[in-house]
């Protein structure tokens, strides 16, 4: 029996979706039939989402890029924003998240707020992963690519356990932002966001007080 499966790409590269595209179809299995739309940008996405809902057509499958240009109304700026819609109106639809981001705090954020039945690092991609993925997607989610399992098993060993905003400031320092200039990133005072980097020297051991060794003692344990 044919199996149809309705298929939503988001990426603003033709040529990564091309690729993607094609992938599919080559690697397909006899019984599926797949029906592919394409958007390039978060408005382009948005109203395809719309019209399946409101056609009662809905997507099987959402293949999201994570870095997308923002809409045009400001509301949606990144395939994050666009998956969390998407869990909204299409509570159905399995996630893939693509992205090039590898950093600890950017995988961590997005499983824990869009907890997506695929999660692929573009630089782990192959087209015999694209596809394992896709099927393993159907039909045992969740498949994630080796970047993403490897922080998940570091996350899982560590009996460390620090909050959301003490990840934010170890991923903020990462980016070489200043602790001063912090504040303007985060809903704090300098004080506390002070007291918080101690706390985190504290809790990976870090006796001297340089942002570097710290952040070198997080990235042993997978937080950065």
């Amino acid at each position: 029996m044919n199996q149809k499966i309705k298929i939503l790409m988001i990426d603003d590269h033709p040529m990564i979706i091309e690729g993607y595209q094609n992938t599919l179809l080559f690697t397909k299995k006899e019984h599926q039939i797949l029906e592919i739309d394409i958007a390039n940008n978060c408005d382009e996405a948005i109203a395809f989402m719309d019209k399946s809902v409101e056609k009662v057509t809905p997507y099987n499958v959402l293949f999201v890029d994570i870095s997308l240009p923002p809409s045009k109304d400001g509301l949606m700026t990144s395939g994050e924003d666009l998956a969390s819609y998407a869990r909204k109106v299409l509570p159905n639809a399995k996630i893939i998240i693509l992205t090039m981001f590898n950093e600890s705090f950017r995988i961590h954020n997005i499983i824990k707020t869009i907890n997506p039945e695929g999660f692929l690092i573009k630089s782990d991609l192959t087209s015999s992963e694209l596809a394992s993925a896709f099927q393993g997607v159907l039909h045992n989610p969740p498949f994630y690519s080796g970047t993403v399992n490897s922080f998940i098993r570091k996350a899982i060993s560590s009996d460390i356990v620090i909050d959301e905003k003490n990840r934010k400031i170890l991923h903020l320092l990462s980016q070489g932002v200043k602790t001063k200039n912090l504040v303007s990133h985060l809903d704090i005072s300098l004080s506390a966001i002070e007291k918080r980097k101690k706390q985190l020297r504290e809790i990976f051991e870090v006796q001297d007080g340089q942002d570097e060794t710290l952040l070198e003692a997080a990235r042993t344990k997978g937080f950065v």
